[in-house]
């Protein structure tokens, strides 16, 4: 009996160890599951740049980005309604400037202007529904009235209705007998132009010219032969000589054979041998209508200086 009493008291003991070792052992698990958490816990808590704290952050700047680009939002209704106006507006704009564009005032501009020689002056006219007289007499007050040196050349251009008169416009308003036809191998950029003697004379003496550029003499000669017979009818009043009863006989005079400066001219003579009217071939391609030696020699210097400097 003392036997079995030893033995159970000695496994009964043995078992109490085992229990407790494994309350032990368990309760240290508790105590590491129960570390861990607490350390899992306070790092997602504790750390300010952490995953959960982003994502939250992304979500709200969407959702301010949302507000700042939506219609509803007062800076937007606000810019809507600016750009609505403004095409409003523009539409307006375009509308009035259809409905309105034939009474739009526009700037008037000069007509373009390059004489043929140097010019110590350029003045233009505007002659737009003068007839063929008045056209002369506006010529002539001009160049009597302006203003240059003593052996200089003015250039007068000619204009009608903002447009440069050409050649060929010039001789519609003269009534020339000299047809459109006849004039193929004539330039249409011609000038009419006036020389000062330099005599000193009240009013100065004004000398006027016309200086035409053409492809060749040979093509020229023959309709310029043509035009002889109605030249001085037609020019008379640009040059300054009134058809009257003493110079009636110049319709029928006969232009002829001359040499001005080594260059042969064509030229129309009063009784008493003096020049009225005539015209030179000064170049190849350039031909001048004068009714004085004067002003045919410094057109013809100038045309030649011209030509050097080119």
């Amino acid at each position: 009996m003392k036997f079995r009493s030893g033995f159970f008291l000695m496994y009964f003991s043995y078992f109490i160890a085992i229990i407790k070792n494994m309350a032990e052992e368990n309760k240290t698990k508790n105590v590491v599951v129960e570390t861990y958490a607490n350390d899992m816990a306070g790092a997602i808590s504790g750390n300010e740049n952490g995953t959960i704290k982003k994502i939250i952050e992304e979500e709200e700047k969407n959702d301010a980005l949302e507000k700042k680009t939506s219609p509803e939002s007062r800076n937007n209704k606000i810019f809507l309604i600016i750009g609505i106006t403004l095409v409003a507006l523009s539409l307006g704009a375009i509308f009035l400037v259809y409905v309105f564009r034939e009474k739009i005032s526009t700037v008037e501009v000069a007509p373009q202007y390059q004489p043929i020689i140097f010019t110590d002056k350029s003045e233009i006219k505007d002659i737009s529904g003068l007839k063929k007289d008045e056209v002369f007499n506006t010529i002539l007050n001009e160049v009597s009235n302006a203003e240059f040196k003593s052996g200089g050349i003015e250039g007068v251009l000619l204009s009608v209705d903002q447009s440069v008169v050409g050649f060929r416009k010039f001789l519609t308003i003269l009534e020339a007998s000299l047809e459109q036809t006849q004039i193929d191998f004539i330039g249409d950029n011609f000038m009419i132009g006036a020389y000062d003697r330099g005599d000193n004379s009240v009013p100065p003496t004004r000398d006027i010219f016309i200086l035409l550029k053409m492809r060749s003499i040979a093509d020229v000669f023959p309709p310029m032969r043509t035009w002889e017979s109605k030249m001085f009818y037609d020019l008379h009043g640009l040059f300054g000589v009134n058809i009257d009863s003493s110079t009636s006989y110049l319709l029928e005079k006969n232009f002829e054979d001359g040499i001005v400066q080594n260059k042969n001219a064509r030229i129309l003579y009063d009784k008493d041998g003096k020049i009225v009217l005539m015209y030179i071939f000064a170049e190849e391609d350039s031909l001048v209508i004068a009714n004085s030696i004067q002003a045919a020699k410094e057109v013809m210097l100038r045309l030649a200086s011209s030509q050097i400097k080119k």
